[in-house]
């Protein structure tokens, strides 16, 4: 495991620790891995110091009892502080939103699961950023950017909900897939009940009680709730597999949804190319391979120009 995953790991025991519900089983699972390893030691010592937020090291919590073979020496101690110096000079490592805030994010074309401890599951698609924390009994999850899907176990005594920008959605023990673009934000709903509550919609705050198979997306001027096929939604939802699935989709929406998962861009060269139609399944990490797809069917032309993959008569 490289230093990036072990930071990763030791953020999510600090996150599990202090938001989710910590059991003994987590104890003794934590107490294990800090023992595999100094530098998982030295790792989670880091985070947490983020995490209090304090401009200083602190050693582990009293209530965490660590093994004799698990307690750090001075020096390992020295070690860290000189990292959370460096990491906070840099302007922090994880827990840079909020102070009581835990935040994931994903790289373009990148994706990752967060397993709650009380059985509910968040993926995130690419280029995402999210921050879980806790609002007195309400798990509250910040959809900073970019797309999530929630799998969430119900627990009316703790509400689940998720924020982005100006619209809230509440969990009513549910699945559901939640897109946060520049100018709107769009929710479809896949198992369960969810409520969605917009705070400004032309100046008028909206509410509405999604079922399976309602898609809504709202922006600064409207809120339009439509009806899908709960396998179209499953279909949209390919990118939990790495794969883009196209039916009868213009290659003007197609390339958009590829510039979203990879650094080289697709740019369609003329109007007429933009109106073409495609089916199929795609790995959306490889736009290249999709561009010469597309090449080969329509008997198109694809160039390199720097990072852009140019589709030409």
């Amino acid at each position: 495991m490289n230093a990036l995953d072990i930071d990763q790991a030791a953020a999510d025991w600090v996150q599990r620790r202090q938001f989710w519900n910590w059991s003994d089983d987590d104890q003794a699972a934590l107490d294990v891995w800090l023992a595999e390893s100094d530098r998982n030691r030295v790792a989670y010592l880091r985070q947490n110091a983020v995490w209090e937020s304090a401009g200083r090291l602190v050693v582990l919590k009293p209530e965490l009892e660590v093994p004799a073979r698990a307690r750090i020496s001075p020096l390992l101690m020295r070690i860290a502080a000189g990292v959370l110096v460096a990491a906070l000079g840099a302007g922090g490592i994880v827990y840079t939103m909020h102070p009581r805030a835990a935040v994931y994010s994903t790289d373009i074309g990148g994706r990752k699961t967060l397993q709650l401890a009380d059985g509910s599951r968040i993926e995130l698609n690419t280029n995402t950023l999210v921050s879980l924390s806790k609002e007195g009994d309400t798990r509250k999850v910040t959809l900073v950017r970019g797309e999530a899907y929630f799998h969430i176990h119900h627990d009316a005594a703790h509400p689940f909900v998720v924020v982005a920008g100006d619209y809230r959605v509440t969990d009513i023990g549910t699945e559901f897939v939640v897109r946060r673009a520049p100018e709107r934000v769009e929710v479809g709903l896949i198992k369960g009940g969810v409520r969605f509550d917009a705070a400004n919609v032309q100046g008028t705050p909206q509410s509405a009680l999604l079922t399976p198979g309602d898609v809504v997306v709202a922006d600064a001027n409207s809120m339009k709730m439509s009806k899908k096929p709960i396998r179209d939604l499953m279909t949209e939802l390919s990118w939990r597999r790495g794969m883009l699935v196209f039916k009868d989709t213009m290659l003007e929406e197609a390339a958009a949804q590829f510039n979203r998962y990879n650094r080289e861009k697709i740019v369609l060269a003329g109007a007429d190319i933009a109106r073409l139609k495609i089916n199929g399944s795609f790995q959306a990490s490889s736009s290249e391979l999709f561009a010469r797809s597309v090449q080969d069917l329509f008997g198109l032309t694809v160039t390199h120009t720097g990072n852009e993959l140019v589709i030409s008569q």
